[in-house]
């Protein structure tokens, strides 16, 4: 998506430096894509507080408390600690939790007592993350149809299916990539901030008290008046900061810069303008806490207002979903997840993905929810343990990173540490209080992913010694060939090998039936760099072996999905000449058995086996035709 570089960062383009026009026109595309989720949290977060589950009563006291929360979370959490702070930890231009993680891999940190508990806490929030995917379409478009009602209460009954139809709408065009509409969601957003924040200055000026909410006396005096329930609102005063680690995991589209400017200049004005809005609506009208955002909306303007806010949830879903493929991808390149399909969309776009499996999962799960639930307020209760959790982990992470990376001293990096964990665990510890609420299915989603990525990572792990293992050095098997000088048939066989040392077990099966080889012997291993991209002339290292063999080493960033057809245009150009079509592939193919004596667990090692079963197989995943591929089977016990 980026075209330049922006200073001071190393983004996966390597061209000139932007130039103030293209910071500007990625401003505009940031507000579409990084933006949609916190920017349409005005829908239902103040009604949360004053009308949902455990609603505060709609006095001025409650009201000025809850702003003056609202302002300072949005100052404090997405302000300071990610557009000034997290925004600096970029691995190649990239940002989110697994990003963190791989800055942290392959350092000292990964050789530190620690770091089992760090893979598994950034497993934990990337499992999280999944829930949030779930709950923010579900709740974001239900909270803006909902407005209907604000209109006419015959519409209550029709909000529901309006809001199955749209997210399925949704879901079925994600086949045809984003780009077709990409470019409208910028101009949406920013004509969304500028009429919420509109909005909400009309309102200001209506109740121009509610500017004293900008005193961060009236938190403290809030929780002295209302104690235990004060803490309770505080669960629902999170919902203004959702989609602030967004800022974050999308920041290698568009780099931080622009991020930070659209920040600044549009989505914070328009978002404090909104919300002060609302406190001095409720000022005036008590009442209106039932729905304080449509009913800041001139009756002529409402239903146009409801279509706008659809668009703009729509925008943000697109953005959540689009984040969950990201995440998936990465997931995968480091060993967390089986391989699953990735269709590319487009051909300009590396970040244009599209995961059919993960799609129609999310799909399922959204409209459960929706009819589940049935009203976004009863649908808060599940949201912002995710949300919470993840920005704890992504401080702690951070921590880490500037201690062991960046080498800070203790003194400069632990009060930034301390300072992030007293909102995160504050508003986890809220969070956690509305587990029956609907909390228990964000926790479930992560808890059933978490084992499943662990499951995956522990089961990959066994396969692995086990085949370290069985692996002969390639010196003895080349001295043998030289000795025993076996029957060579025309052609190239390529034999694909998790690792690229030793001798790929395929090929001692298949020399061990056959006894021949083709003339030229190929040994791939596909590795993945801790990058967010590798360039392509950096992309392969060909060994020449001697006697007929070769070993080919292609390395892909954690966002990228490796190519064979382009690896071996890539050998050609090296002076390796191979053709996809004249090529023999040798994959393995395991039976997996749980009568081994691992420390697995057994439940453990029947759910891993029935993973790999299930996983997209490589021929497909590694986009190799599938008339060349031959393979070859072996019993593993786990």
């Amino acid at each position: 998506m980026r075209s330049c570089s922006l200073p001071g960062e190393n983004g996966p383009a390597h061209g000139a430096a932007c130039t103030p026009s293209q910071q500007a026109t990625l401003a505009l595309a940031a507000l579409g894509i990084v933006y949609g989720d916190i920017g349409t949290s005005p829908l239902y977060t103040i009604q949360e507080c004053f009308h949902g589950l455990h609603a505060m009563p709609v006095t001025p006291q409650n009201v000025l408390g809850v702003l003056s929360m609202v302002f300072w979370s949005l100052m404090i959490v997405v302000s300071l600690k990610y557009v000034v702070f997290i925004l600096r930890a970029d691995n190649k231009g990239e940002g989110g939790i697994f990003a963190l993680l791989a800055m942290l891999r392959g350092g000292p940190a990964s050789k530190g007592k620690h770091w089992p508990l760090m893979l598994l806490m950034a497993a934990f929030g990337a499992a999280l993350l999944y829930g949030d995917g779930v709950i923010t379409p579900a709740i974001s478009v239900l909270s803006a149809v909902e407005g209907l009602n604000v209109a006419t209460k015959a519409a209550a009954d029709f909000v529901v299916p309006i809001t199955c139809g749209i997210l399925v709408t949704l879901f079925m065009f994600q086949k045809h990539g984003t780009a077709a509409i990409g470019n409208v969601f910028g101009p949406v957003m920013v004509l969304w901030f500028l009429v919420i924040g509109g909005l909400g200055l009309y309102s200001i000026l209506m109740a121009p008290g509610i500017l004293h909410a900008l005193n961060p006396a009236h938190a403290v005096e809030f929780f002295a008046l209302n104690g235990f329930h004060g803490t309770l609102a505080l669960g629902s005063v999170v919902l203004c900061i959702t989609g602030g680690e967004a800022l974050y995991a999308d920041m290698g589209h568009f780099g931080r810069t622009p991020i930070r400017l659209s920040w600044y200049l549009i989505v914070l004005p328009g978002l404090l303008l909104n919300y002060f809005g609302q406190g001095a609506l409720l000022l005036r009208s008590p009442e209106a806490a039932f729905n304080p955002f449509y009913s800041m909306v001139p009756e002529a303007a409402l239903y146009p207002m409801v279509a706008l806010a659809t668009m703009a949830t729509i925008i943000a879903s697109q953005a959540m979903i689009s984040g969950v493929y990201s995440l998936t991808q990465q997931a995968i390149h480091l060993g967390f997840t089986p391989r699953m399909l990735i269709v590319h969309t487009s051909h300009k776009a590396i970040g244009q993905i599209y995961m059919p499996s993960v799609n129609w999962a999310l799909m399922l799960a959204c409209l459960t929810l929706v009819v589940t639930f049935g009203q976004s307020s009863r649908l808060a209760g599940a949201y912002g343990i995710a949300v919470t959790a993840t920005m704890a982990i992504t401080s702690v992470l951070y921590f880490e990173v500037t201690r062991v990376n960046w080498g800070w001293p203790l003194w400069k990096s632990l009060p930034l540490l301390v300072l992030f964990l007293a909102f995160d665990c504050s508003f986890l510890g809220a969070n956690l209080l509305k587990v029956v609420d609907g909390g228990w299915i964000t926790l479930s989603i992560a808890v059933a992913l978490l084992t499943l990525m662990v499951t995956w990572r522990d089961g990959r792990a066994l396969l692995a010694r086990h085949y370290s293992n069985m692996r002969m050095p390639l010196d003895i098997f080349l001295r043998d060939m030289a000795d025993y000088k076996p029957l060579r048939t025309s052609g190239t066989a390529v034999f694909m090998s998790i690792s690229p040392e030793g001798v790929p077990h395929t090929l001692l099966h298949h020399f061990k039936h056959n006894e021949a080889l083709h003339e030229r012997v190929v040994l791939l291993s596909i590795t993945y760099a801790e990058v967010p991209q590798v360039p392509r002339d950096e992309r392969l290292t060909i060994q020449d072996l001697g006697q007929g063999f070769h070993r080919i080493v292609a390395r892909y960033g954690f966002m990228e999905s490796p190519q064979v057809p382009e690896i071996l245009e890539l050998a050609t150009e090296k002076g390796l000449p191979m053709d996809v079509y004249s090529t023999s592939f040798f994959l393995g193919r395991e039976t997996l058995l749980t009568t081994g004596d691992s420390r697995m667990s057994n439940w453990r090692k029947v759910l891993f086996t029935f993973m790999s079963r299930n996983s997209w197989n490589a021929t497909s995943f590694f986009n190799i035709p599938p008339g060349r591929v031959v393979e070859l089977g072996n019993q593993v016990e786990l």
